[in-house]
């Protein structure tokens, strides 16, 4: 897209002065804007690609990080600009971990920022839908074995089952599974069974009609409907309720389905490939999970190793990061010195890939235009360390990296997930389990 062509733009704020403002500034500069009153519609609109998206972070109903992780998962290739009250660098870190393009501070210092920031992000854009911002870089023998094994399993019809940590790269390997497979050419959808309640993820996978419940004005397609002739994602399927996880199974058995409020049987052709961070086996066993649901996800498991049993990726992971936050006019890969490569490869990286594509993009900021130092990537407290006399299992690990994350989020348990880089639903589980208070 060029500076001079039209871009269709949505614009998610609940204050309505500065909505009007960011709606009239581009409206002006030649673009199409849609606007959102509150990040539940603003995700209600997300089912019609935009260009850009720019989002208030502080909404009611759904706040900002919610509309950036519905755009990202369903137009992966669209930017996204996160309007932020706290214009300071950690409110930059935050915008920018999570996936966000850029962030512009409220208030606006001036019309012309805006419309800088909105020329980069369209300028910007990768040109081929379904790029994806985390590669599958496999430089050590163990995930090379995933890659390998994913590539086999494209060519069949088989369901699979990605089994890993959070942050591992599960939809990476989905994606490359699609990629590889005779659906290339058609699409392919990723939505986190964890993101949404579960009202509002069945009308997200199955669609709804109109009136079907208040706010349904239209009839919405769903994530299933979506991703006819292609692959279906369902990330994070073992945070789904009982209810929810009975429904998935007859579209499993049927290939067919009802939209919520709706009587029509719809068939659908659609590749499922499941992904959880929880031992879905334990779960069947203690009852929190349909054991025939299991099995019909479970035909082909590949279990992904988390980043610090694939040490030889680490480096190779970060130099991408830092090719892909640096690229564009104007700016230029900094320099990794040997003492940060030495600081990386001895971290643990409990909240894995995803941890490092946060430590990455926080080192660019706090190093300008320098080299890269061990102090940049503030590895020093991003992993509770372990006394000599302290248990070293991976539970215990588990346990200490919860427990710090909490203590450094003061008990709020949604920013501790955040920094943990896992589901909300995934870390108050886990609380249960070790009975942390």
């Amino acid at each position: 897209m060029t500076k001079k062509e039209q871009a269709r733009i949505l614009v998610a704020e609940d204050d309505p002065s500065m909505r009007e403002l960011v709606a009239r500034i581009l409206g002006e500069s030649g673009h199409e804007v849609t606007t959102a009153e509150d990040g539940i519609a603003a995700i209600a609109r997300l089912s019609q690609p935009f260009d850009l998206v720019i989002t208030d972070m502080r909404m009611p109903g759904a706040d900002g990080s919610q509309v950036l992780a519905k755009s990202r998962e369903r137009w992966p290739t669209t930017p996204v600009v996160v309007l932020t009250a706290f214009g300071s660098i950690p409110g930059a870190v935050d915008a920018m971990r999570l996936g966000a393009f850029d962030y512009l501070a409220k208030p606006l210092p001036n019309p012309q920022a805006l419309r800088d920031v909105v020329q980069r992000a369209l300028e910007g854009r990768p040109a081929a839908d379904g790029a994806v911002a985390m590669p599958v870089v496999a430089e050590d023998p163990a995930m090379r074995e995933v890659v390998d094994t994913a590539r086999r399993v494209a060519a069949a019809e088989s369901t699979v089952l990605l089994l890993g940590e959070s942050g591992t790269g599960k939809e990476v390997v989905a994606r490359l599974i699609h990629e590889a497979s005779p659906r290339a050419r058609g699409p392919f959808v990723a939505v986190s069974c964890a993101a949404l309640s579960e009202t509002l993820l069945e009308s997200e996978l199955f669609g709804h009609e109109r009136g079907a419940f208040t706010g349904a004005q239209a009839r919405h397609e769903g994530t299933f409907e979506q991703a006819d002739g292609g692959t279906l994602m369902l990330d994070e399927v073992g945070e789904t309720s009982p209810a929810l996880q009975a429904k998935l199974l007859r579209v499993l058995q049927e290939r067919r389905f009802q939209r919520v409020g709706g009587e029509q049987e719809i068939a659908v052709d659609v590749r499922l490939v499941a992904a959880t961070n929880r031992d879905l086996e334990a779960a069947v066993a203690a009852g929190q999970f349909r054991e025939d649901l299991y099995y019909r996800l479970a035909v082909f498991p590949i279990r992904i190793p988390p980043l610090r049993d694939r040490p030889a990726d680490v480096v190779p992971l970060t130099e991408h990061f830092l090719h892909l936050l640096t690229r564009g006019p104007g700016r230029t890969q900094p320099e990794l010195t040997g003492a940060a490569r030495d600081a990386l490869l001895a971290h643990r990286w409990p909240g894995n890939v995803r941890e490092l594509q946060n430590v990455v993009e926080r080192s660019l900021i706090l190093a300008g235009a320098g080299p890269i130092r061990p102090e940049d990537l503030g590895l020093g407290s991003a992993a509770p360390k372990a006394s000599s006399g302290e248990p070293t299992t991976l539970k215990a690990m588990e346990r200490r990296a919860i427990e710090a994350a909490l203590a450094a989020e003061d008990g709020n348990r949604r920013r501790a997930a955040k920094r943990l880089g896992i589901a909300l639903r995934t870390l108050q589980y886990k609380i249960k389990e070790y009975g942390l208070s």
